[in-house]
C-alpha cells in the first residue's frame, strides 16, 4: 500500500460512484452552476465583510482592486468547474487531488481545506458581529466593551484604572 496510490477515474464514475464507496449522488449542477457557485462562495465572504473599511481607508483604488479580484475569482471558478467536469464524482479539491496526485496529497489538501474553512468562518463571524453591534447601537442598545472584544483587550479594559466597566 503506497501513500501515492491513485484511484482511476473510471472506478470513481463506475458502479462505486464515490471514492470511498457508498451511493453515488446525482449530477444536477451544470458547469455554469458550478462556476457561479464558486464565484459566490469566494467573493461573498471577503467582499461583503471588508468592503466598508477598505473603501474608507483605500479610496477609489479599492474599486479597481475588487474588479481585479473578481476576475481572478472568475478564473478560479472556471478551474473548479473544469475539475468537476473531468472527475465525475461529488467532492472538492480533495477528490481531484486523490485522482490526480494520490492519497497523501489528498490527505494534506483535505486538512488544508478544513483549516481554510475554519479561518474563513472566523473572519466572517467577526465581521458579522461588528454589523450586529452596530445594529444594536442604532436601536440605542449598548453592548459592554468587554463583550465585544477578545480576551486580551477585555482584560486590559478591566485592569485599566478609571475605565468604564459598563
Amino acid at each position: 500500500m503506497s501513500l501515492f496510490r491513485k484511484k482511476p477515474i473510471d472506478r470513481i464514475s463506475g458502479a462505486e460512484g464515490e471514492i470511498h464507496g457508498g451511493h453515488a449522488l446525482g449530477r444536477h449542477l451544470s458547469v455554469r452552476d458550478l462556476t457561479f457557485f464558486g464565484i459566490a462562495a469566494i467573493i461573498g465572504a471577503g467582499s461583503f465583510s471588508s468592503m466598508g473599511q477598505a473603501c474608507f481607508s483605500g479610496g477609489p483604488g479599492v474599486v479597481l482592486l475588487f474588479v481585479l479580484c473578481g476576475v481572478a475569482c472568475g478564473f478560479t471558478a472556471l478551474c473548479y468547474a473544469e475539475f468537476a467536469a473531468r472527475v465525475p464524482a461529488s467532492g472538492s479539491a480533495y477528490t481531484y487531488a486523490y485522482v490526480s496526485f494520490g492519497e497523501l496529497f489528498a490527505w494534506i489538501i483535505g486538512w488544508a481545506l478544513l483549516m481554510e474553512y475554519s479561518i474563513g468562518n472566523i473572519y466572517v463571524a467577526f465581521s458579522w458581529s461588528g454589523y450586529f453591534t452596530n445594529l444594536l447601537e442604532s436601536f440605542h442598545l449598548h453592548m459592554p466593551e468587554w463583550l465585544t472584544t477578545n480576551y486580551t483587550a477585555a482584560h486590559k479594559t478591566i485592569e485599566e484604572p478609571g475605565r468604564s466597566r459598563a
